[in-house]
């Protein structure tokens, strides 16, 4: 088939790229809740086996800018399909792995997986029909969130069905299929950004941002105040630092640090910092809640299984509300919606902190959370897709899931400390604990509403005529939208 003709048939692009990028999100929730399941057959302990997590996130957080960037560079297509293969490889270490070690390994080679995000949007604003554009990375983003919540329903009837080894088998072929599918179906983009990697550059964001993520996911567990992670975050502001200095005396930058401040670009980035914070954490620790036993005065003594059929709800209005949010954008402006989806979520959350004493109460807050979730999930892909060249598609998108995945990390550290700072005689936190944790989410949420505010409105930049017109009108957008960028989409 010839590339103009697979160009023409993107419906095929889309079921692939949402088959890669729905098997990665699942990864991301899929061993949340048999942590403990994992800890025993692996002979580890506590500590140790939460860098199941830990390991897979630092992995995702460096890869994820990078593999945008390599794939802006020398093509979506062929970066996306070794992504597929690296994925489907870690998939299959994992399922294989007799030790922590082992596993761990294979946690790390999956996080490269987080190259998908902004490859797929990437390949989404290359290659689709303009109109179809925002519709496209809505219902991807929402397969994003929905996956992190999908991983939680599924995860206890796949262990009890099978076992814990076929958390990863199942993705590991998907992997495979989606591979060889991109191979033959996806077209090669035809928008490139020449140059080279900044190697300095990757090494320093790397670093970074590996300080402050195990700084603060091991806080909980080190002591907030603790000499090593006092030491850990204050490395991470210093290399942060020199990253950004590095970044702007470079004539071809790994991230363009002008790019980044773009209005546009810095608030949504803001919002989805906020936002990581309130919805990564609620994945984390509401399965925690429902699993407790009833008699210590709140959850309800759920198993795996039933406490992921109660958040089911959440699940499904994610990815509706996700899909219905690109036609919503197109009729109000995504920045109407992704304020509206934000304010949505702080309502349920009030209600988890102080109204979960019944099932009912917690089916209504999940259904509204994931409403909002989805919607404003989806809005914020949506204006950071709009907000910059199409060249520029990969690394800010993957820069904006990188902020997500930082406030995510934060947010569960900072939930982890507040629910853990009461404690009932069994070990298990204390109900007021909880609704601390659920009520501090809220605050985030609302903060990140109102941030949403501050984004200004988009001006379209996929048109070479409209970058040309911006990058004259408004100076901050011509330092991305000029020279060699503007005029490079063929369209």
């Amino acid at each position: 088939m010839s590339s103009d003709a697979r160009r023409a048939r993107y419906q095929l692009t889309f079921v692939v790229l949402a088959v890669g990028v729905s098997t990665f999100s699942l990864l991301q929730s899929l061993v949340s809740p048999v942590l403990a399941l994992l800890q025993h057959n692996l002979h580890t302990n506590q500590g140790t086996v939460t860098w199941v997590l830990t390991a897979y996130l630092l992995s995702a957080s460096v890869c994820t800018p990078i593999l945008g960037r390599i794939g802006d560079m020398i093509g979506k297509k062929k970066v996306l399909v070794a992504v597929l293969a690296t994925l489907a490889l870690g998939s299959v270490l994992a399922a294989l792995a007799t030790s922590i070690t082992v596993m761990i390994i294979a946690r790390v080679i999956q996080g490269v997986g987080g190259g998908l995000i902004p490859l797929a949007f990437g390949i989404i604003r290359d290659e689709f029909p303009r109109e179809k554009v925002p519709g496209a990375v809505g219902a991807i983003a929402a397969l994003l969130a929905v996956g992190g919540g999908l991983g939680l329903v599924l995860a206890g009837p796949i262990v009890d069905l099978l076992d814990y080894h076929w958390l990863f088998w199942i993705p590991a072929g998907a992997m495979v299929a989606a591979a060889i599918a991109t191979h033959y179906v996806v077209p090669e983009s035809r928008v490139r950004t020449p140059g080279r990697i900044s190697w300095l550059a990757a090494v320093l964001l790397s670093a970074w941002l590996v300080a402050l993520l195990v700084a603060v996911s091991q806080a909980p567990a080190w002591g907030w105040a603790s000499v090593t992670v006092l030491g850990l975050l204050a490395a991470s502001v210093l290399l942060a630092a020199s990253w950004v200095a590095v970044e702007l005396r470079s004539r071809q930058p790994l991230i363009d640090m002008r790019m980044m401040r773009i209005p546009s670009v810095w608030t949504t980035n803001l919002v989805g910092f906020l936002f990581g914070v309130g919805m990564y954490s609620i994945f984390a620790f509401l399965p925690e809640f429902l699993q407790a036993p009833s008699s210590v005065g709140y959850g309800f003594s759920a198993s795996i299984t039933a406490s992921g059929l109660i958040l089911l709800p959440m699940s499904a209005s994610m990815f509706g509300f996700g899909v219905f949010s690109g036609r919503l954008a197109t009729r109000f402006t995504a920045k109407a919606v992704l304020v509206f989806g934000s304010a949505l979520s702080v309502a349920p959350l009030l209600i988890l902190a102080f109204a979960h004493g019944h099932i009912w109460q917690i089916t209504v807050a999940t259904f509204l959370l994931g409403a909002g979730f989805g919607l404003a999930f989806s809005a914020m892909s949506n204006i950071i897709v709009d907000s910059v060249p199409s060249s520029q598609t990969g690394v800010a998108s993957g820069m904006n899931a990188n902020i997500r995945t930082i406030g995510g990390s934060v947010g569960a550290a900072v939930m982890a400390s507040v629910v853990t700072s009461g404690t009932l005689a069994g070990g298990l936190p204390t109900e007021a604990s909880y609704t601390a944790g659920f009520a501090l989410l809220a605050g985030a949420l609302l903060l990140a509403a109102l941030a949403g505010l501050l984004i200004p409105p988009l001006r379209g930049l996929r048109d070479p005529h409209q970058q040309e017109q911006a990058a004259m009108s408004h100076p901050e957008l011509a330092i991305v939208a000029g020279g060699t960028v503007v005029g490079n989409d063929p369209e």
